[in-house]
């Protein structure tokens, strides 16, 4: 399993963080959408806490981005 601070991980969260912030919304809003604590995206932001597959799922679709494109954009598929 690789690290949670691997090369691919940090470009993935880099683009969550993009995808938010090009959506100029605030952590608190996506908290809100996810029906979870600010300190959820906080946390999966800066590498704290590591996104299974069901929350990556729900982060982009509260995002309004297509996870396909989200992993294109950290550089981890080519679509």
């Amino acid at each position: 399993m690789k690290s949670i601070h691997s090369v691919e991980y940090q470009a993935f969260l880099a683009a969550l963080k993009k995808a938010r912030n090009d959506k100029n919304l605030k952590q608190e809003i996506v908290a809100q959408r996810l029906k979870r604590p600010q300190s959820f995206v906080s946390k999966y932001e800066s590498g704290e806490r590591r996104l299974d597959v069901v929350e990556f799922l729900a982060v982009a679709k509260v995002l309004e981005v297509d996870p396909m494109q989200l992993l294109a954009d950290a550089g981890l598929l080519s679509i």
